[in-house]
């Protein structure tokens, strides 16, 4: 199990099991928000605590989950459920211990221009931090 929580403590994550990889997206948000993203779903794989603000875009596909308190970006949770009922949800792996993510390998996602997976670099999240 990984977890998370924000800058002051207010905000914690539970991600089971050991991601293949964090996701680092290039879109409009999350390259303001300089996320990695880790995904499940919503009390299966991942469970929430803490009071969150949210801010939905003009799509609203999904929310960014935040800390009203220190403003850390802790999570998006998908509006509605899939086709299996289950709703989707990602953490920031950059709220975790870096020691239990550091090896996890970067997916790249090109959520600005083609909405397509980009080749994998070789990097992982410790690459990140250097």
């Amino acid at each position: 199990m990984i977890e998370g929580s924000c800058l002051c403590g207010s905000v914690t994550w539970q991600l089971d099991g050991q991601p293949d990889g964090a996701t680092a997206c290039n879109c409009t948000a999350c390259r303001r928000y300089g996320t990695l993203w880790a995904y499940g779903y919503v009390d299966e794989d991942i469970r929430t605590q803490g009071e969150t603000r949210a801010y939905v875009r003009h799509n609203a596909v999904l929310e960014f989950h935040f800390c009203p308190k220190c403003g850390c970006m802790a999570f998006w949770r998908g509006l509605g459920a899939d086709e299996t009922g289950k709703t989707r949800i990602a953490v920031n792996l950059r709220l975790a211990e870096p020691g239990v993510v550091a090896q996890i390998p970067i997916d790249h996602f090109d959520g600005l221009d083609t909405f397509t997976d980009m080749p994998r670099d070789g990097k992982c999240v410790a690459d990140y931090w250097s």
